[in-house]
């Protein structure tokens, strides 16, 4: 993507519409955060990619999602890459290796005001530890990845399991003044519809154009319903009776 297509997004999106947006997998993954692979000049062209939104004020926070491989032994790689952020954004790290369960990186974060990314992600995962309460910054952010070891992009969250997130959102609430939550892109529009249905837990009330997208939403999987409790799969194909 251009700048110039951060340009036409801004441009499209109403005014207090914002984009959480992730740094390239080029200085995540490829370089590991080095600053010595110029892993900090990459990242500096980036910003300047998305400068659009952060012009406009539709710069929401930039992730730093780190790969599963990304242990607590490259703790001196994350370290001087932190120490070398610019100031003006709301960074967010997200740590997926189960290594990093312990005090050392909520102390880092801490001191260079970056979230901590907490997380809802399947068992498999070994990322428990991310799904509690953890402000390390006056802004926070979470991100509900489905449970699904496999089809990680086909989750509907129920109820029951979105309520312990509800004390906890209000909790996170009380200690950071943003607090950023997005649902895993799943597919058939369910991250749209956890979204709608959260809003309403924490006691939000949703606008006439969310009601009316959360009601189709439904009609859609009500049919869905409809057609499966008259069919049968025969050979990975629906048949209808």
């Amino acid at each position: 993507m251009t700048k110039e297509t951060f340009v036409s997004i801004s441009r499209a999106t109403p005014t207090n519409f914002q984009f959480s947006v992730r740094v390239p997998e080029t200085i995540t993954h490829d370089k590991g955060l080095d600053v010595n692979k110029g892993a900090i000049n990459n990242l500096e062209e980036f910003l300047e990619k998305i400068s659009p939104l952060k012009i406009s004020n539709k710069l929401g926070a930039v992730i730093i999602q780190l790969p599963p491989s990304f242990t607590v032994k490259e703790f001196r790689n994350i370290e001087e890459f932190l120490d070398r952020l610019p100031n003006g954004y709301d960074f967010a790290v997200e740590f997926r290796h189960p290594s990093w369960d312990t005090e050392g990186p909520w102390e880092l974060l801490n001191h260079y005001n970056i979230a901590a990314i907490m997380t809802d992600s399947p068992a498999q995962d070994k990322l428990q530890f991310l799904s509690g309460v953890i402000v390390t910054a006056n802004h926070s952010f979470i991100r509900w990845h489905g449970r699904n070891a496999k089809f990680r992009y086909n989750y509907l969250y129920s109820n029951e399991e979105l309520n312990p997130w509800v004390s906890k959102v209000k909790k996170i609430s009380t200690e950071t003044t943003v607090v950023r939550g997005y649902f895993n892109n799943h597919y058939g529009a369910k991250a749209v519809a956890n979204g709608l249905e959260f809003k309403e837990m924490v006691g939000e009330s949703l606008s006439d154009r969310e009601r009316e997208m959360k009601e189709k939403i439904n009609d859609f999987y009500r049919s869905k319903q409809l057609v499966f409790d008259n069919g049968y799969v025969k050979n990975n194909k629906l048949d209808i009776l």
